[in-house]
């Protein structure tokens, strides 16, 4: 009984034959190892990048900002599927696992068959009994050529891409509802500025009425008043459903509704963002999540080159099992019941009209897209950061460029006012510097939404944050257990 047991030790032994996965080199980086130079970047001290925060919950100040991320880090439905599907190839690549390793079982079966006298050896009627219990393995591989392994090397990383895809959903929700909450911010300001312009508007139509009542302005005068009563009622109506619709898509991100212990916000002109550090190296791109995500799948790929080369080469299996046969079923385990069965089969390809080397040329080409993904998707990585570094200090300027113009429209309105009331200037000039001013707030909020926008892309354009590869190696998912 222990002969076949012998021989299937031995015979694992083989397990530690050549692999025929090529050795993986991982592609060269199409892109400049610094970021492009120029007016729009400013240099900054290392010591900044030492004290800037790294996690989204201290890159994004806010507190109200803070609780609905942590909201729809718990309640999102993408990122909810993300994770089960990491669990799914968790589970793939634990099946795929188990091939490299023979799966043992223990079977016992019983049967009784009477047989008629005209089909009987003895030309007499009779009942005939058999019983057996064994232990063994069944169709078991001996991975001589690395095409087991090669399989489950493919389903490890794509188990592993699953999980930087899992991240890159996490960062891209993060940066979703930083955006949704500041749009949702810009517009509730943009309300207020609007609602308090219309009573302004108002007020400025009494007077034009009361002066049109006693001849002093003209109908004309009334009517351009009214006109710009009017038009900001649109606006007022605009941003209300603005505001709405902008609840509406941040409930949407969360997964559930407004949380009951939202803190009050901040407001939009206060230091909402941590400050990105600009002189970053580019090789920090490849923390990106969805870069590592392609890298991974470049390595599934190479390693499907393997298993499709091992298909050349024969495949042996074993069958092998030890037990006890007897006719009765009290003498199952008697003395003399021993039984064993050794049964190797080899499969040798002769013929196969191309089939094999056609599989091996799919291979090689899915993996040369691999390696053109894998290279798209740094320099898409490369050209985000630029942009959002070109970005940041444009926008600064232009802020205040803004800011200087909303400055010098208030002083325009005073002296409009003043004019107008005095009688020295028309309504037509006192209409014009309200509407300017008007004009020059509501882009001042939309100019800093915009940049605001801008810090948050870059953020998301960094993978999440700019931490140094030592923290980013013990983030990186474990392989999964294989019990």
């Amino acid at each position: 009984m222990n002969k076949p047991l012998i021989s299937l030790a031995v015979a694992t032994l083989l397990l530690s034959g050549c692999s025929l996965i090529p050795d993986y080199q991982q592609p060269p980086a199409p892109v400049a190892a610094q970021w492009p130079q120029g007016q729009a970047y400013s240099a900054t001290a290392a010591a900044d990048i030492a004290a800037a925060e790294q996690g989204w919950r201290q890159f994004f100040r806010d507190p109200a900002l803070q609780r609905l991320i942590e909201s729809a880090l718990v309640n999102n439905r993408d990122l909810r599927i993300a994770a089960l599907n990491i669990e799914a190839y968790r589970a793939q690549y634990r099946i795929q696992r188990a091939d490299s390793l023979p799966a043992v079982s223990a079977d016992g079966s019983g049967s009784r068959q009477r047989l008629p006298a005209d089909v009987g050896q003895t030309g007499s009627a009779g009942i005939s009994s058999q019983y057996s219990a064994t232990l063994g393995v069944s169709a078991y591989e001996l991975d001589l050529f690395g095409r087991v392994r090669s399989l489950s090397q493919q389903a490890l990383e794509t188990y592993l891409s699953s999980e930087q895809a899992r991240r890159s959903t996490q960062i891209s929700l993060v940066a979703s509802v930083a955006n949704a909450y500041l749009t949702w911010q810009a517009d509730q300001a943009l309300l207020k500025l609007t609602e308090d312009t219309l009573t302004a508007f108002e007020q400025s139509h009494q007077l034009t009425l009361r002066s049109n009542a006693v001849g002093v302005a003209s109908a004309l005068d009334l009517s351009q008043s009214r006109t710009a009563v009017e038009a900001a009622r649109v606006k007022l109506a605009q941003y209300q459903r603005l505001v709405a619709q902008d609840r509406n898509g941040l409930t949407l991100l969360l997964g559930s509704g407004l949380p009951a212990d939202l803190p009050a916000g901040q407001a939009l002109d206060a230091e909402l963002l941590s400050q990105v550090p600009a002189d970053l190296p580019s090789d920090l791109l490849q923390r990106r999540p969805d870069i590592l995500e392609a890298e991974h799948l470049l390595k599934a790929a190479n390693a499907n080159i393997g298993a499709a080369r091992a298909a050349f080469f024969p495949r042996i299996s074993l069958t092998a099992n030890a037990g006890s046969l007897s006719p009765d079923l009290s003498g199952l385990f008697g003395g003399g019941s021993g039984t064993w069965l050794f049964q190797p089969q080899i499969s040798l390809p002769i013929f196969n009209a191309g089939s094999l080397r056609a599989s091996l040329d799919y291979s090689k080409i899915q993996k040369d897209i691999g390696v053109a993904r894998y290279e798209k998707s740094i320099q898409t990585a490369f050209q985000e950061v630029a942009d959002g570094l070109a970005a940041r200090q444009t926008y600064q300027r232009q802020l205040q460029a803004q800011r200087d113009l909303v400055d010098a429209n208030q002083d325009y309105y005073r002296l409009a006012e003043r004019r107008y009331r005095i009688g020295i200037d028309s309504h037509l000039t006192f209409l014009d510097a309200q509407r300017s001013l008007f004009s020059a707030q509501q882009t001042l909020i939309s100019d800093r939404l915009a940049q605001l926008s801008s810090e948050v892309n870059l953020y998301k354009a960094l993978g999440g944050g700019w931490r140094e590869h030592s923290d980013q190696a013990a983030a990186m998912p474990k392989t999964p257990a294989e019990g």
